[in-house]
């Protein structure tokens, strides 16, 4: 199999995996095979990382992303786990399920993987390589699947290749998924509840839990999980958008060269950097937000590229609020 310059394809192995834990440390972008599809890995504590993923599926809309960790005991420091979730990881971890749970105050994950939400799809994968780069890699890794936004999930490193060649550093190649779609999500947040259908079945999930699990609503402008639809951190600020300053009244979120102003200031790139923008957008958007603004005036973002989906948030977060909220 030939590969473009920019993107290696390793058969796996020890030496592939302690390659692909390097590659995600620097920032880059690997795809590598879970029991379920194969998965595009970035640190998930790197925001800039999780932003390039973003870009490399194209047409990003900043769905939250699962991370993928080595064990429990690493899930546990990254999300909040009641009786329901210790349950179900005793129970199918490692394995196709995916919990969401109420993050962790330090969790670690970057804000733009979250989505903004405060909480986290976390999952133990079985396949013996993700393991074993997870354990290489010594954190989290936010995997979506690894194929352009609305293409056939991948099951071999072939349809990675056709999907992404160029667009990303790495591909460990270790032949087709057993399982071939997606992980079950479940919530349990509150009362457990079924998200996406997947590779566990509902009934296996109720069998271990002795209960029956709710059907999640789709909520449109506020999913809590990959999967579903495309989630936003909506600030309780108002936002004014593609303003050109800021009026006495309002904090400001830049983007490039920013006027002078004394009042809330945060820059989402100084140097007007589409990548570094999308990294920064929620943790921005949260810092203002607890400054105390009532108003935020949003200096104007390109809309191409990862600026499509900056977009889209800023114009979601600035939407009028429902009554009932």
């Amino acid at each position: 199999m030939t590969v473009e310059p920019g993107t290696r394809i390793l058969k796996a192995d020890q030496e592939a995996i302690e390659a692909a834990a390097r590659c995600l440390s620097a920032g880059g972008l690997v795809a590598f095979p879970t029991e379920t599809v194969y998965g595009l890995g970035a640190d998930a504590g790197n925001g800039e990382a999780v932003a390039r993923l973003y870009a490399a599926k194209g047409r990003p809309s900043f769905n939250p992303l699962i991370a993928h960790v080595a064990d429990i005991g690493s899930a546990r420091r990254i999300g909040v786990f009641n009786p329901a979730a210790e349950k179900l990881a005793a129970a199918f971890w490692p394995g196709p399920l995916t919990l969401v749970l109420t993050k962790q105050r330090d969790c670690g994950v970057a804000d733009l993987a979250l989505a903004g939400l405060d909480t986290v799809g976390l999952r133990v994968p079985a396949h013996p390589v993700a393991r074993a780069l997870l354990k290489a890699f010594h954190g989290a890794v936010v995997a979506p699947s690894a194929n352009r936004s609305g293409h056939v999930s991948p099951t071999s490193a072939a349809h990675v290749l056709a999907d992404l060649r160029g667009r990303i550093d790495l591909i460990v190649d270790a032949g087709l998924c057993a399982v071939g779609v997606e992980s079950t999500i479940a919530s349990c947040v509150e009362q457990p509840a079924l998200l996406r259908p997947g590779g566990v079945p509902r009934e296996a999930i109720e069998r271990a839990l002795g209960s029956a699990l709710a059907t999640a609503p789709v909520i449109e402008d506020a999913p809590v999980a990959p999967g579903m639809l495309a989630s936003h951190y909506a600030p309780r600020a108002a936002l004014r958008l593609d303003a050109d300053v800021p009026r006495p009244d309002e904090a400001l979120l830049a983007f490039g060269p920013a006027p002078s102003f004394s009042g809330a200031m945060f820059n989402l790139s100084p140097r007007g950097d589409l990548i570094e923008a999308a990294a920064n957008l929620f943790s921005h958007l949260r810092a203002l937000d607890a400054s105390g603004a009532k108003r935020i005036a949003v200096m104007k973002v390109p809309h191409d590229g990862l600026g499509e989906a900056i977009n889209d948030r800023l114009k979601r977060a600035a939407a009028p609020r429902r009554s009932s909220e």
